[in-house]
């Protein structure tokens, strides 16, 4: 099949399909693990390099499987405010994306059979949930980005399941110190997605998809997002002064700036404008967990 165009699908379309400006969601997480392994002197190269990979794979079947499934469910369409979709654009035939986005699962398997050989069945259980988030993330009879729970959903996976779950692959143990450190990535890959659905919430209210930011209205959206970045920058802040850690984890705060620009924008902004918050804010989670992560590493 081909594209509209009379020419089968370009570089340049996959690209747009696979959407590399969301990869850093998927990085950060992996590095806050891996920083933590590295303190605790349990860092192996291997499987934090297995980890990144099976992340960053995921990361684009998610971005496939939404791209497939919001077409088929009739939620993107003309009025789309967001970057282009390649199924509902025409640019991909949805039976490509959806054959690409299973090929990139088995990809993504494959680091997962790795990590199961290295970490045991508890990998195992990761690595199947993870599969299952990708598809009924918007897929399946219940797709919890139509029903209120896509923000759970990625903070679940995003923060604990993958800071710990890249950490346990390589000291093959687990303390509440790492899930305290998996929740700021969390919180803020989190807000990236409140942003995006903040954009969209008059286009899926007319679709029928109930993500939390139609439930909650614009201005109570706009609230979660304040609150999901000033939680993030609250948990380094309140171990330092229980005296549980190293004056080094102080370093996120550095991001402050651009936290606050984001916070003052979202509350400023609405519609196309917003796309711009939504590349901020992935930047700043980027920032917050790269800077957590070296400070991890030296405390």
């Amino acid at each position: 099949m081909t594209t509209p165009f009379g020419r089968p699908p370009s570089l340049a379309a996959w690209c747009l399909a696979m959407r590399p400006r969301t990869l850093p969601a998927a990085i950060g997480p992996v590095l806050v693990g891996t920083a933590a392994a590295l303190a605790h002197h349990t860092f192996v190269a291997l499987p934090a390099a297995a980890a990144l990979a099976g992340a960053l794979l995921l990361q684009i079947a998610v971005n496939l499987a939404n791209d497939y499934f919001d077409h088929r469910r009739g939620i993107d369409t003309d009025q789309r405010l967001g970057p282009i979709r390649v199924t509902q654009s025409g640019l991909i035939a949805p039976e490509r994306v959806f054959c690409a986005m299973w090929l990139v699962l088995a990809l993504a398997g494959l680091c997962g059979a790795y990590l199961i050989v290295v970490g045991g069945w508890l990998v195992l259980v990761i690595g199947l949930a993870a599969i299952g988030g990708v598809i009924g993330y918007s897929g399946g009879p219940y797709p919890l980005a139509s029903n209120g729970l896509g923000d759970l959903a990625v903070f679940i996976f995003f923060g604990p399941v993958a800071v710990c779950g890249t950490y346990f692959v390589q000291a093959h143990d687990l303390t509440w110190s790492i899930f305290f450190w998996s929740l700021p990535p969390g919180l803020l890959i989190t807000a990236i997605l409140v942003v995006n659905n903040l954009r969209d919430i008059d286009t899926d209210r007319i679709a029928g998809k109930h993500t939390l930011a139609v439930m909650l209205g614009p201005q109570r959206t706009r609230w979660e997002y304040t609150l999901l970045v000033l939680a993030a920058y609250g948990f380094p802040i309140v171990m330092l002064a229980s005296d549980c850690a190293n004056p080094a984890l102080l370093l996120p705060l550095l991001t402050l700036p651009l936290g606050w620009r984001c916070i003052r924008g979202i509350h400023r902004e609405k519609g196309k404008a917003l796309n711009v918050r939504l590349g901020a804010t992935a930047l700043l989670s980027l920032w917050f967990s790269l800077l957590l992560s070296i400070g991890l590493a030296m405390s």
